[in-house]
């Protein structure tokens, strides 16, 4: 018995003026349908309810009660009505996003598990930066897929930062990257070593300066404009980086996406840039351009390769990495 209890003939009963604290309610797992999700999303592209549930092929009273008991379940508005339609709110544009990321992963699911009746034995995602495909990757790829026909590759480009952060995440299997390291979710092998290069248009005065060809110091550099890939980059990062520490800036006066580009607006006169030496190399043989050394202790750098931290990798993502550490003469892991 205790303060909120009264002692009767009939037995304990409650003392109204001090009710016992009201029962916790069972939270019941939220189940979500693909109908239903599909309908949020049809209901978010036409701005109406009445044309969402055409679209799903539902009864508009359907359609009704439908939102109404997603909207319970959630404690939330979806929509708000509004006299031309209705519009999302912030949690409707939350749960839209979702929605759209579900359908994408699903399409994937259903690609690549249609694929195995038809001899391909599994799905390989790569994500790296422009360097490393530019540079070392191409060759690798291509002789693990003849190793390995039955598995299927995808390769997408990043910045070193955003490679990272699609391996943590789950949304590539093996990334290639130039350092720093981001994330603590990864684990990282030292793959292959490279260097970077200037490139300027032919003729120009830096080609000319005494000593050109033992190498330019990245300070002669700033003095002009340069032409470099998009904001994120690694190589852009440095030199950014670089500048600031000179007490300079950096005179980033175009930035685009690819070294051939780049090679264009220098040949043309734009600016001068820094690139992968093997890259410049190549390109400046169909372009008219040349290539310096880059006369920096930061100019070499290294390539490595990271998967997700996890107790055992998946045997095609272990197979890839394997066969690239194996052909490498670096393999050091951190």
């Amino acid at each position: 018995m205790n303060g909120r209890d009264f002692v009767t003939r009939e037995g304990l009963i409650d003392n109204p003026r001090n009710p016992p604290p009201p029962a916790k309610a069972k939270v019941r797992p939220l189940r979500l349908d693909l109908t239903t999700l599909n309908l949020v999303l049809a209901i978010a592209d036409t701005r109406s309810i009445t044309r969402g549930a055409e679209r799903e092929h539902l009864a508009l009273a359907a359609a009704s009660k439908r939102v109404s008991d997603l909207e319970a379940r959630f404690g939330v508005a979806l929509f708000e009505r509004r006299a031309r339609g209705v519009e999302p709110t912030e949690a409707g544009r939350a749960l839209v996003r979702h929605i759209r990321s579900l359908h994408a992963n699903l399409h994937a699911l259903e690609s690549e598990v249609v694929e195995f009746s038809r001899g391909i034995k599994g799905h390989l995602r790569i994500v790296a930066n422009a360097s490393a495909i530019s540079e070392c990757l191409p060759p690798a790829l291509a002789a693990f897929s003849r190793a390995h026909p039955q598995i299927r590759i995808s390769l997408e480009e990043e910045s070193s930062a955003e490679v990272q952060a699609a391996v943590a995440e789950g949304r590539a299997d093996v990334g290639v990257f130039v350092p720093p390291l981001l994330d603590n979710r990864l684990e990282t092998l030292a793959w292959r070593a490279g260097e970077l290069a200037v490139m300027v248009p032919a003729g120009h005065a830096l080609a000319r300066r005494r000593g050109a060809r033992n190498g330019v110091r990245f300070e002669a550099l700033l003095d002009h404009d340069i032409v470099g890939l998009h904001h994120g980059a690694a190589a852009q990062e440095l030199m950014r980086a670089e500048a600031e520490g000179a007490g300079r800036t950096l005179k980033a006066r175009l930035s685009v996406r690819g070294f051939d580009a780049i090679a264009q607006l220098v040949e043309a006169g734009l600016g001068v840039a820094v690139m992968p030496a093997t890259t410049a190399a190549r390109l400046a043989r169909v372009h008219a351009v040349q290539v310096l050394a880059l006369a920096e202790p930061w100019a070499r750098r290294e390539y490595r390769l990271a998967v997700r931290r996890q107790e055992k990798l998946p045997t095609v993502v272990q197979r890839f990495v394997d066969a690239l550490t194996q052909e490498s003469p670096a393999g050091d892991s951190a």
